[in-house]
């Protein structure tokens, strides 16, 4: 063979062999209602291939607007479904490399009759972009994914979407419920716009499992022991080149960490679903100080990563400013109780008791208290009274007791409504709904209560949500709700978690010190090829939207802060290698604020062991948790590695009780955990490509 036919050959292999970012194709294109012509929001689009392993899917924004980049070239099959409207399959829809194909489509009502295609413009050059997922809008639930029986964890998946698939980009297609007896297959849960006029049904939020590939002729019955999560895959590493924006939504739960700890001291490892990084991080003091009257400081750290060969961790801590429990101001609270069967538990209905008493002796004449329980039915059990009375407030809450079934609605709508009879302007007006989540009646319309929360929301009236119970908890409602409310998601599975609620932060669980709060990193791509962003999946924002006003956000409370750990792998030296953005509204609302930072080199380390022991501590709760939800990129740490690296904390913060109770977390995990890397049948660690994640062959 001559030279030229060889490096023919060579560069014909190279094509075919290159990973899946670089052959990069993208679908995008418009849905609108071909009855009124007006844009749809919250389509669901989902795009099939031979040559793509899973499905990827996005979901329209409020201009109708869907894009899914970051797909190899062959022939697609889009589906397009949106409750109320007749789902279309596009099948025989060639993508070419490197080119961006649009696919236009007017869906109508199910009353109506067919689709129609709208032809759309030419493909267009476009070398896509790496973030794969980030023009999803994170105002809908695809589909809720449930636990299934079986396995040392709990549960037994298909092929976790490997790390460079977007979040939502799950193969669990299953049936969620508010309300109703289990039903087949729902094409979509849509969430937080109005819904149509003349739905052709409910939505019905089934909690049980149903498998895509039969039908559900006879709905399966509901275990006890089912617990209800939503996997939004794990972050891609991003090429600068390609984006060099990094830009995401802050959060301050911490549910998934309790939940994580409640699973492992029951013996058991928690569905990978439930595991959250940014919550794992987020649950630790990491010492940030405050500087003045400064809304937020801010804290930089740096070291090279322990387990990802050629990159550097880098620790950003936002805190915000504290206000002291004299400066509190009043509150409005209207506590909204689950006290349905499921609650009839001493670890459920009996610790929201003690939880509560903990918090009444922590409010003073400043405070309204109402309390509201539903069942079947929804009544109102305390009037608003002022906190004053602890003795009336206490006696309430100790005749607290079980009864009928679960109407979620009722008792949200019945809270609200005493919240605003009362409402404290300039004060602080929060419903608090204490629930294992599951709600089974009352809730006929999804899209209808998410509307009406974000409008009681907008009114200043908030929602937090605190779960209580293991077994049958829907981690997913409980979170979307508090999400919606523009409030906060905790979990309680011991009173010590309630005495931090509820006593030690209790200023920065009530009062609201910054809403809307975006955080966006830009990288220096002349000294930075590649990042990653750990956690924060379901938070994600487009660079557009940072600026973007009338894009929701997370709330922060007084002295709250928020971590947050990239690994970037560095190239030339520089003298700052990014800038931090933080963009926030005042409690009140209005326009936005801008904060802009610097990273520079200066605060990078040259060791683990020189960062300080803060900036070690949470390095450590994000690698447990991207161990614990099977990580790709973590497949060399293991148990023994990681407990090394919590020993290298240092004294005296590794004594302190939570950091002490993480250590032996790990040691908990570390016996339970017996799964088999799912990677390495096809990428050995020893031949582990650290920029990328192997595509199947």
């Amino acid at each position: 063979m001559n030279s030229f036919a060889r490096s023919v050959l060579c560069v014909f292999l190279l094509l075919f062999t290159l990973p899946a970012w670089a052959q990069s194709s993208v679908l995008v294109g418009t849905v609108i209602d071909a009855s009124s012509r007006k844009s749809l929001p919250d389509v669901i689009v989902t795009a099939s291939s031979p040559n793509l392993q899973g499905t990827q899917t996005a979901a329209t924004d409020a201009q109708g607007n869907y894009r899914i980049p970051q797909l190899p070239p062959g022939d697609y099959t889009l589906t397009f479904e949106k409750e109320g409207f007749k789902p279309y399959t596009r099948s025989a829809i060639q993508l070419r490399l490197n080119r961006t194909t649009r696919i236009n489509v007017e869906l109508l009502p199910t009353s109506m009759g067919e689709v129609v295609e709208i032809v759309g413009a030419p493909p267009t050059i476009d070398v896509g972009s790496t973030t794969m997922g980030v023009n999803v809008d994170q105002e809908f639930i695809k589909r809720i994914a449930v636990a299934r029986p079986g396995g040392k964890g709990g549960a037994s998946r298909s092929y976790e979407s490997l790390a460079e698939l977007a979040p939502g980009a799950q193969h669990d297609t299953l049936g969620v419920s508010i309300n109703g007896p289990p039903a087949s297959i729902l094409p979509s849960l849509t969430a937080g716009r109005p819904a149509p006029s003349k739905p052709p049904s409910a939505p019905q939020l089934v909690l049980s499992v149903v498998e895509p590939s039969e039908p559900a002729a006879t709905p399966a019955p509901v275990s006890p022991f089912h617990m209800y999560f939503q996997g939004y895959g794990v972050n891609p590493t991003v090429n600068t080149e390609e984006e060099r924006f990094s830009t995401f939504s802050v959060d301050t739960d911490s549910a998934s960490y309790t939940l994580t700890r409640a699973y492992l001291e029951r013996g058991s490892l928690p569905d990978e679903r439930a595991v959250r990084v940014e919550e794992f991080v987020n649950t630790f003091d990491y010492g940030y100080t405050p500087k003045g009257a400064e809304p937020f400081s801010v804290q930089v750290e740096g070291f090279p990563s322990p387990v990802r060969k050629g990159y550097h961790v880098v620790h950003i801590g936002v805190k915000a400013r504290e206000v002291s429990r004299p400066q509190r101001k009043p509150s409005n609270l209207v506590f909204v109780i689950d006290v349905s069967g499921s609650m009839n538990l001493e670890s459920r209905l009996g610790l929201v008791k003690r939880s509560l008493h903990l918090l009444v002796n922590e409010l003073d004449e400043r405070d309204l208290v109402s309390i509201v329980v539903y069942g079947s039915s929804a009544r109102t059990v305390l009037e608003p009274t002022s906190a004053v009375h602890k003795h009336i407030l206490h006696a309430i809450i100790d005749g607290l007791h079980s009864e009928g079934s679960t109407n979620a609605q009722a008792g949200l709508e019945l809270g609200y409504s005493l919240a605003a009879s009362r409402l404290l302007k300039g004060g602080i007006n929060r419903v608090i709904l204490c629930s294992d989540g599951v709600a089974n009646t009352g809730i006929t319309d999804a899209d209808s209560i998410w509307a009406r929360i974000r409008e009681h929301a907008a009114k200043g009236i908030t929602l937090s949500t605190i779960g209580f119970g293991m077994g049958n908890y829907n981690d997913v409602l409980m979170e979307r709700l508090s999400h919606i409310g523009e409030g906060h998601y905790a979990y309680v599975d011991r009173i010590e978690e309630a005495q931090r609620l509820f006593v030690r932060d209790l200023t920065g669980t009530l009062q609201v010190v910054a809403k809307d709060v975006k955080l966006q990193l830009e990288f220096n791509p002349k000294a930075v090829s590649h990042y990653r962003l750990l956690g924060y999946e379901n938070r994600m924002l487009t660079q557009e939207q940072f600026a973007d006003d009338r894009v929701d956000a997370g709330e922060v409370g007084s002295g709250h802060a928020v971590t947050a750990l990239y690994e970037v792998k560095l190239t030339e030296p520089s003298a700052s290698f990014g800038t931090l953005r933080i963009r926030y509204k005042a409690p009140e609302g209005g326009s936005s604020k801008l904060i802009e930072k610097p990273l520079p080199y200066a605060v990078l380390r040259p060791a683990y062991g020189r960062a300080a022991p803060p900036t070690r501590l949470s390095y450590v709760a994000a690698a447990f948790a991207e161990k614990l939800r099977g990580s790709y990129w973590v497949r060399p740490l293991t148990y023994d590695a990681l407990s090394s690296l919590w020993e290298e904390i240092g004294q005296p913060l590794k004594n302190r009780a939570d950091v002490a109770e993480l250590g032996a977390l790990i040691q908990k995990a570390r016996a339970l955990d017996h799964r088999e890397d799912r990677f390495e049948a096809f990428a050995p660690v020893s031949t582990m490509d650290f920029d990328r994640v192997p595509t199947l062959p």
